[in-house]
């Protein structure tokens, strides 16, 4: 049986309500995933991940990078919400951080043993959450934003400080106007001169959002035989790194 619950931590005043999934009918600790939400905030998408996750054998905890659990409905309005944390990286990673460390704190999850996931915004989350240099053994980016900027909006960056033994797999898609190709090769060159280990696979046909089954205008669009494949990536890279 499943247990769900909601899950307070603060970060610099901002209070937060992560929730947490896991199988309860297992005593033993196991391994964790955070997952880092989309811009639109922690909503169902995000917490159905949480489900699937926990339903795979994992301890599941999805943040809350907004605080108090908050969650939008159009575009406009998530992007007021992502803007000020795409721009100011150090915010970001202390959030997503303290997501973490709350999640390390559940007596059911296995605190050495923890991955991430991360979609759209929460892609670049899961990602910078790696460069912090935190105790994550790796993170999968769905359709992740890459790079430092958006239209004129030019993020302050922070120093990156991966750890070794780190891993990444970034799940891209082709036509994904929101990532550029000097975005993938400026990231591309950033991995390998920080020696982790890292996958960038790119899937044809395939537009922004290619995860989410309500993405269907724009340069959003859901590709339901890409979502499996590369959830089912996101598997095979957590059994790998991930000891069950």
């Amino acid at each position: 049986m499943m247990h769900e619950q909601v899950v307070n931590y603060s970060v610099e005043g901002t209070n937060c309500k992560g929730f947490l999934v896991y199988d309860e009918t297992v005593k033993e600790r196991k391994p964790g995933i955070l997952i880092a939400h989309a811009y639109k905030g922690l909503d169902a998408f995000a917490k159905d991940k949480a489900r699937e996750l926990a339903k795979l054998g994992y301890v599941a905890f999805a943040a809350d990078n907004y605080g108090e659990g908050k969650t939008v409905a159009t575009a406009e309005e998530a992007r007021q919400l992502m803007l000020p944390l795409f721009v100011d990286r150090a915010t970001l990673r202390k959030r997503i951080a303290a997501a973490l460390e709350t999640f390390k704190k559940q007596p059911q999850v296995d605190s050495d043993n923890i991955g991430a996931i991360g979609f759209c915004f929460g892609g670049l989350t899961v990602i910078e959450l790696l460069r912090s240099g935190t105790g994550c053994k790796g993170a999968v980016s769905f359709h992740g934003v890459l790079g430092s900027t958006l239209g004129e909006t030019q993020a302050k960056l922070e120093p990156n400080h991966y750890t070794p033994h780190t891993s990444l797999l970034i799940l891209n898609g082709y036509e994904d106007t929101m990532v550029p190709e000097k975005d993938i090769s400026s990231i591309e060159k950033e991995l390998n001169e920080a020696q982790i280990d890292w996958q960038l696979t790119t899937y044809g046909h395939s537009k922004h959002a290619f995860m989410v089954p309500t993405a269907n205008e724009g340069v959003f669009k859901y590709n339901p035989v890409v979502a499996k494949r590369a959830w089912q990536a996101m598997e095979l890279f957590f059994n790998e790194i991930l000891i069950k």
